[in-house]
Parts: structure tokens; sequence; C-alpha cells
């Protein structure tokens, strides 16, 4: 079965006109539910302006100078541990930069060129994941709370856990499952509940040229199917310029779902929202 196009899932609102009120309205979407989708940045000049709109970019190791990074393989460099964007293997679901005491709290990501073929995207909202969890795997959950349990980086990384309490009942979730991720041995036999879990709530959509996603960094996961061909893509990193809560509200296990029982997911029938640029 082909994955759906991004083009599926419609705008809350009628497409806008270029301008501070289209950036609100995206900007309320990634606040309210921590993703919104976009389309019409098909030149890197467009990308950048609409990154500078939204956030205040910061520097990646391998980004260029604008702070733009271009996602495209770079071949046998990428074998190496933390590289494996830059290929064109699967990529696993994870926070970015998730080795930082502070990881950027948002993540732009747009399709300038697909692959031949695969290179879709996978999205796994940490709220759904998180309720999943809780009324599935209580048992594991509570394991991926304990502080220090989990261990991203190389020698200067940071030990973290997988979900992080906060005040005001709000949850973050961190993750990285490359060769820098180290779990405790108490976590260690609870991980298969987690994967589970992100392959049952994760959602599946192709980006054509043009199109892309934000994400709050601190609630959404992501991750790429392997690929063949020149697939182009260019990422932002930065802070939002509109303050937005970090993660996600607490779940209530006996609230009503939302269509097929997974809050937050990225289904036709739950919008998550398509701005035009």
């Amino acid at each position: 079965m082909t994955p759906p196009s991004l083009t599926l899932f419609e705008a809350h609102a009628a497409p806008l006109a270029t301008g501070f009120g289209q950036i609100t309205t995206v900007m309320e979407l990634v606040r309210t539910r921590g993703i919104a989708t976009v389309e019409g940045l098909d030149t890197r000049t467009k990308v950048l302006s609409f990154a500078r709109q939204v956030m205040t970019l910061v520097s990646h190791r391998d980004s260029d100078p604008d702070a733009l990074t271009t996602i495209r393989d770079r071949g046998a460099s990428t074998q190496r541990p933390g590289l494996a964007g830059l290929g064109t293997g699967e990529l696993l679901a994870h926070t970015e930069r998730s080795s930082l005491p502070s990881p950027p709290r948002l993540m732009l990501l747009v399709c300038q060129q697909p692959a031949d073929s695969g290179g879709d995207v996978l999205l796994t909202d940490g709220r759904a994941l998180h309720t999943f969890l809780l009324e599935r795997a209580p048992q594991a959950l509570e394991m991926m709370t304990l502080p220090g349990t989990a261990f991203y980086g190389d020698g200067g990384g940071h030990p973290s856990q997988i979900f992080t309490r906060h005040r005001g009942e709000r949850i973050t979730i961190r993750l990285r499952q490359d060769a820098l991720a180290a779990f405790s041995p108490l976590l260690q036999p609870h991980l298969a509940h987690l994967r589970t879990a992100i392959e049952t709530v994760q959602q599946r959509i192709t980006l054509n040229a043009g199109q892309g996603y934000i994400i709050d960094n601190s609630r959404w996961l992501h991750a790429r199917t392997g690929f063949r061909g020149d697939r182009v893509c260019l990422r932002a990193l930065g802070s939002p310029r509109t303050p937005i809560p970090p993660g996600f509200p607490v779940m209530d296990p006996r609230a009503d779902a939302v269509p097929d029982g997974l809050p937050g997911t990225f289904l036709p029938s739950a919008p998550v929202g398509r701005t035009l640029l």
C-alpha cells in the first residue's frame, strides 16, 4: 500500500496568505498539538524565511552557514555513530539533539527532492505513546520515568530518562535508539514494550517537494525509512519565538479518545493541520 501523502491532512482553517496571521496559526497548532504541516516551501530561501519567522535558529554540527542542515546521503562517513540521518538507511524514532542538556524545542523538516523510492517519514506523538504504555504496560512506563536510566551521546553526553514529569502535570519525551544510547539494566527488559508501542502509534507519510512539518521536539519523535536515490531535505532547529509549554499534558486513560483510540495521532480523521505558504 502506498503511504498517504501529506496533502491528505487538511487544515483546521482555510489556507492563509503569507503573513503574521499564518505564522500565528502554525504556532497555535504546535502549542496545542505539538505539530503543524506546511507546504509550498520549495526553495531554500522559502524554508529559511519561514524558519526565521517561527524560531530563533541554532546551528548544528552538520549545519550550513545559514544554520539550515542539508539532509542527503553523504556516503561512507555516515557509518560513524550519530550520522545515520545523513545516510540512506533506516532512521529509528528519536528526539533531535537528545545528547544536549536542553535539546532544541522546535524542528522543521522540509523535502526539497523526494527519493526514488522509500524515505517515508514516521512520526510518533509522545502523548499517544505515553497513553498506550499507561494502558498496556504501566510497569514499563514507570521504569521509563526513573531518572538516570538512559544516557544519550558519547562521553560528553547527557544522563536522562525517556519520560520526564514536570510541574503542572506535563510530560516530555527524550529518546534515541542508536549506538550513542545506553540504558540501565533496570530499564532494558522493558524496552521491547517501548518498541512495540512506537510501532503501534507511529504514523507514516510521504513528503513531496516543498512539503514538510514542524514539531515540538519535546513531544514528538521522528524517524525515516531507508531510501534509494538522491533524497534532499532541509532541517532547521531552534527556540520558538512564541512561548509554548513543554511536552504534553498527562492523558487521563478514562477520558474519551479521538478516532481509533490514539489521542493526538496523525490521522486524516483527526487532522493536524496544513498551511500553504
